[in-house]
């Protein structure tokens, strides 16, 4: 309890600071859980390169767009109600998802080489979708 105490202390005092490493290190840690639980590559396999690019968009792009995000959003619904939540909850499950899916996934290094998907569109003609 008393972590969780230093914590929130520590986000009053620096919230952008401690919201960007806070969303770097689960993105991290993620990593960590899928590769060991998830893909069993065991400590001889893990691909540390891919935790650290990992840690590094959480850190680089994610927490710091997310919490801009949250700012933009209490601006344009100000409040603290039920309501408001809702409110703030259905417009933030809509664009920035959107937006941050779809970053991530053109930029990745990994995705770039390894999340290449062929499909065929309408026409029937085979297509590469990264």
């Amino acid at each position: 309890m008393a972590l969780w105490r230093a914590y929130q202390r520590a986000l009053a005092v620096h919230p952008w600071k401690v919201q960007v490493l806070t969303a770097g290190s689960l993105m991290g840690l993620g990593d960590i859980i899928s590769q060991q639980l998830v893909e069993r590559r065991g400590l001889q396999e893990h691909q540390t390169g891919r935790t650290l690019t990992m840690v590094s968009l959480g850190c680089g792009f994610v927490g710091p767009v997310v919490g801009g995000w949250y700012k933009v959003l209490d601006q344009l619904i100000p409040g603290t109600t039920k309501v408001d939540a809702l409110k703030k909850m259905l417009l933030d499950q809509d664009y920035p998802d959107a937006l941050i899916t779809n970053y991530y996934v053109r930029t990745d290094p990994f995705c770039l080489f390894s999340c290449s998907f062929k499909s065929k569109n309408a026409l029937g003609l085979e297509v590469l979708l990264a």
